[in-house]
């Protein structure tokens, strides 16, 4: 209804303070309303029909979806130009990192190809370039030579027991674990998928992975130097693997190749400087310059004709069949050796590629399943693995490229699948001369973004201190204990972040800005007014089993209420009144004694009182045998108030051991006096009688806002229950308000409501639960009711 402000003038529409009571007819009404019966439901889950099937058939097979509505105006020739680019980029990245997976180069070629394929029909990312990925490779590499190390494969001389490595068979060997990590790993995410477990990326926060990625990159670099020097350092795995690999790396210095230095220092000089070419005129080149495919040509041609493998020991590519494998099944028997690090390869490739995935998918205004993307992703290792391919992800810089030239859709893909088919089948053989430092250069290149991550560090150092903590204990981890070990523990420590957040959160005594409904923290906002006799707590995390215990000292500290002091007081205090008691009741007894042996006396000793006087004797006796005494015993700063004792010896009302605390710490003279559940009355000494408890300076309501909790467990339904009572010992009110609808149905499975807390207790808002509190303690001067919160249960219209 409208009420009419008697200072302003102006209207205003006044309406009920809303409690759970009052929401519970409501929300029965719109749960009975909006939910069918379970049989209903399940019956509406196994329903077959045309439009069902036909959703599901294009969800599993994007390309159903978008292929039919293909635009060859408007996308065929932005597809076209970058398919062109992507291939050409695949060629020279496929090769080299086909070496970080100790693989022959020919496998990168074929990684390129068929995962490519499989993925445009079913990927749901229309930019992303999936193949080889540095980080992907070098997690393939880490386990072929450790199950396929050179000293299995060594060949003896029969005149001097030395003898150099069979390749052949060492190449083949890693060739089968590579192919068994990929069948595994696209069965991870297949299992995943269907599951619908794609929320499992959240787990890999982005300071994790760009720490991960940066570790990742020092592994590549320490694993390519061999090529750049010309030298062969020993092979070493397990934690610290990388020291021991670098301080080998710098004793063999001395034995460096110089020919094959000479052809990295050229090359990598030439790709930098075309790169930063690149870079610089982006906007006015239409395709970047593809450098590392002339690189590539010209090394070849440069090395076929000076002769740089017989004259002067350069390493080379070697042979590189032409034509495609036969699909063969990956050997079984490998699967219980490499099914730990199938799952890491797994996880960490569909983190990449989900994560490029959706940030292409932001920036052009379309979404990207991450279900989809698991099938996806999991079929292209699955079967691709059966055409001798190794895991694949998405390419950061191949990305760039096939969005930056102009794709829109995945017909790029099959156009650089073609370019990468007719190499592998025509023209890969001419690329057997090229030298292997020329592909190491080409991936220190491909490093570049990588080791631009190394920014984070100051960033987050200005914005967060915790995620910077995460990214240097992930990078640490990888780099020091390899790319599988240092995964597990980066997620492990991530977890402890946030265990540490939600156990370590933020309490805050929120008070209200004055004429409106918002109750914010007192020692953030200087506007923000505490209301005299409330104390609203807040938490900035849900309150569970890790944090419950802290909830409750945190409560105590910041309402100033030390619960334990207040306990043992009030039953010292209700001990001392028990023996006061007992012994007025016997000062009493002997008094009376003493008097009707007065009485007996003076009756024997013919002195006898006129019947007045014996009627005022008599009623004086039994005054002081029927009331007990009223005084008011104060000491160490505790104020306490005795009323008349009935027959049965016991006190009327109780004391507010809360507020009488901080009265004492106070420096008023205020008294309070005792008061029950329902009325009380109070006194001070300037003389003004207020109704209602606790209106003066101390506390007589607690608001617990659990508008930040998203769960309750059974511990935190213990604590809430301990609150209650322990505060209700003390003669606090406590209340619950902003509760979520799943909280109040998890509070009440849990047998939280009784009669000592009846639902009433429970408010939609904090505003709600100020004016019930401020109505009972003052049921009937709505005035000054209203002026505490300036619009009190009011909103203008």
């Amino acid at each position: 209804m409208k009420v009419r402000d008697h200072l302003t003038g102006e209207y205003f529409v006044q309406r009920d303070v809303l409690d759970e009571l009052c929401l519970d007819e409501v929300a029965r009404k719109r749960t009975h309303s909006t939910k069918p019966p379970l049989c209903e439901r399940v019956k509406d889950c196994l329903r077959c029909s045309g439009p069902r099937l036909k959703q599901t058939v294009l969800s599993c097979v994007p390309v159903l979806s978008w292929l039919p509505h293909y635009s060859i105006r408007e996308n065929a020739m932005g597809d076209f130009i970058s398919g062109i680019s992507v291939g050409i980029m695949h060629l020279p990245q496929g090769m080299a990192y086909a070496l970080l997976a100790s693989l022959p180069p020919v496998f990168g070629l074929y990684t390129s190809l068929f995962p490519v394929l499989l993925y445009v029909i079913f990927g749901s990312s229309r930019h992303i370039s999936i193949g080889t990925f540095a980080v992907i490779s070098i997690m393939i590499g880490s386990v072929t030579e450790k199950l396929a190390p050179d000293s299995d494969f060594k060949i003896l001389n029969g005149t001097n027991g030395t003898g150099g490595v069979d390749i052949d068979a060492r190449d083949a060997y890693r060739v089968q674990i590579a192919c068994a990590i990929t069948v595994l790993g696209g069965l991870f995410q297949i299992l995943l998928g269907l599951v619908r477990f794609g929320f499992v990326v959240t787990y890999l926060s982005e300071p994790l992975i760009r720490g991960y990625t940066t570790g990742a990159a020092c592994h590549v670099t320490i694993s390519q130097l061999k090529y750049l020097f010309g030298i062969k350092p020993s092979r070493f795995s397990g934690p610290l693997s990388q020291v021991y690999i670098l301080v080998d790396i710098c004793s063999l210095l001395p034995e460096t190749n110089v020919a094959e230095l000479v052809v990295s220092l050229v090359a990598l000089a030439v790709l930098i400087v075309v790169k930063e070419l690149n870079a610089y005129y982006s906007k006015k080149l239409p395709l970047p310059i593809p450098i590392e495919l002339i690189v590539i040509i010209a090394a070849t041609i440069i090395s076929y004709f000076a002769g740089l493998s017989s004259k002067y020991s350069v390493d080379v590519v070697g042979e590189i069949p032409s034509g495609l494998k036969a699909p063969r099944v990956p050997d079984v028997t490998l699967f219980s050796e490499v099914v730990g690090d199938a799952f890491a390869v797994a996880i960490v490739g569909y983190a990449i590629s989900i994560s490029l995935g959706k940030t292409f998918a932001l920036k052009h205004g379309y979404k990207v399943d991450s279900n989809q993307e698991l099938l996806a992703l999991g079929l292209s290792n699955s079967i691709g693995s059966l055409f001798q391919c190794y895991c694949v992800t998405s390419s950061l810089s191949r990305s760039l490229i096939q969005e930056s030239t102009g794709g829109k859709t995945q017909v790029a893909g099959v156009v650089s699948s073609i370019i990468v088919l007719i190499t592998v089948l025509k023209i890969g053989s001419l690329f057997e001369d090229l030298p292997k430092a020329v592909l190491s250069t080409i991936v220190f290149v491909n490093l570049k973004g990588m080791f631009k991550q190394f920014l984070d560090v100051p960033m987050l150092w200005r914005s967060n201190k915790v995620d910077l903590l995460v990214w240097l204990v992930t990078f640490t981890c990888t780099v020091l204990l390899n790319l599988d070990l240092g995964l597990a523990v980066s997620i492990g420590f991530s977890m402890l972040t946030v265990i540490f957040r939600t156990q370590l959160p933020r309490y805050s005594i929120l008070g209200q800005v004055p004429g409106t409904d918002l109750y914010l923290d007192t020692e953030t906002y200087e506007e923000a007014k505490e209301i005299p006799g409330i104390t609203i707590f807040r938490s900035s995390t849900t309150v569970y089993y890790t944090n419950a215990e802290l909830y409750l000292e945190a409560l105590q500290e910041k309402s100033g209420i030390e619960m334990g002091k207040l306990l043992t007081k009030k039953k010292k205090r209700d001990a001392k009144q028990k023996r006061q008691q007992e012994k007025e009741k016997k000062k009493a007894k002997k008094e009376a004694k003493k008097q009707r042996d007065l009485n007996g006396h003076l009756s024997n000793g013919k002195f006898s009182l006129k019947e007045p006087e014996k009627n005022q004797w008599k009623e004086l006796n039994e005054e002081k045998l029927s009331a007990g005494m009223n005084a008011q015993s104060q000491g160490n700063g505790m104020v306490m108030t005795l009323t008349e004792t009935p027959a049965n010896g016991h006190i009327k009302g109780q004391v507010n051991w809360a507020y009488q605390h901080d009265a004492s710490t106070s420096d008023s003279d205020s008294e309070t006096g005792c008061h029950g559940d329902d009325n009380t009355t109070q006194t001070s000494h300037s003389g003004d009688g207020e109704e209602g408890r606790g209106c003066g300076l101390g506390t007589h309501s607690i608001v617990l806002d659990l508008s930040t909790t998203s769960f309750v467990d059974t511990v935190t339904v213990k604590t809430l229950k301990n609150i209650f009572r322990d505060f209700g010992e003390i003669d606090v009110d406590v209340y619950l308000a902003g509760c979520q609808a799943c909280v109040v149905e998890q509070l009440e499975t849990a047998g939280f409501f009784s009669e000592s807390i009846p639902k009433s207790r429970l408010f939609a808002t904090i505003h709600d639960a100020v004016l019930h509190i401020l109505k009972k303690q003052r049921p009937t001067d709505t005035t000054s009711y209203n002026c505490v919160l300036d619009i009190s249960c009011i909103t203008k219209m």
